[in-house]
């Protein structure tokens, strides 16, 4: 066990190299794994999450800086888990693997998902988002004309750096919704012209 969180530790340390933003550091100390996060931000979101998607921990970070925090993942049924630490423009994934009460870290499937960014200047509207795999994107923009109305889809594939441009209508004025679907998630803003 102490041979597979010492591995656990370089692999983690690799990741932290890696970000650059946050430092991942799992310990072992009886059946406890520290969890060490450094430049965290108040207002981030770390969570563990099923293979499936069930939230099974959700916190807030409350102070900027380090994190630390212990966790008893062995006593988590046999499965595979993730800790999903949700930054401003990044989503960083963390996978673990919890059998006969040993944790292991699955350094060679961690990823980071970066989230699109939406912005607008008068009735224009910009889509960029840094996809390093060459994920498709799916852009769909609606308008609020008592329901979201689609008004505008396509999709954006084979590009490492997405960026669109969206020109709307001057003349109408209202409440917009952009949703962004990419990498099994989906990224929905609003916005008023």
């Amino acid at each position: 066990m102490k041979t597979t969180i010492k591995n656990s530790l370089v692999v983690m340390a690799m990741l932290g190299a890696i970000t650059g933003y946050a430092n991942f550091k799992p310990t072992d100390v009886l059946n406890e794994t520290i969890i060490k996060l450094d430049n965290v931000k108040e207002g981030q979101r770390l969570l563990i999450k099923s293979k499936t998607g069930t939230i099974l921990y959700r916190e807030s970070i409350r102070k900027t800086g380090l994190y630390k925090k212990e966790f008893d993942l062995t006593a988590l049924p046999n499965g595979d888990y993730f800790f999903e630490l949700d930054k401003d423009l990044e989503i960083t994934i963390i996978p673990f693997n919890v059998k006969d009460a040993q944790v292991i870290f699955k350094k060679e499937e961690e990823k980071s998902i970066f989230k699109p960014v939406i912005r607008t200047e008068d009735n224009i509207l910009f889509v960029g988002k840094l996809s390093l795999n060459k994920e498709p994107m799916k852009i769909e923009i609606f308008y609020d004309s008592g329901d979201y109305e689609l008004i505008h889809t396509e999709e954006v594939s084979g590009t490492q750096n997405i960026e669109k441009v969206f020109n709307l209508l001057k003349n109408i004025k209202g409440k917009y919704k952009v949703v962004c679907t990419t990498e099994g998630r989906e990224f929905i803003n609003y916005f008023k012209v």
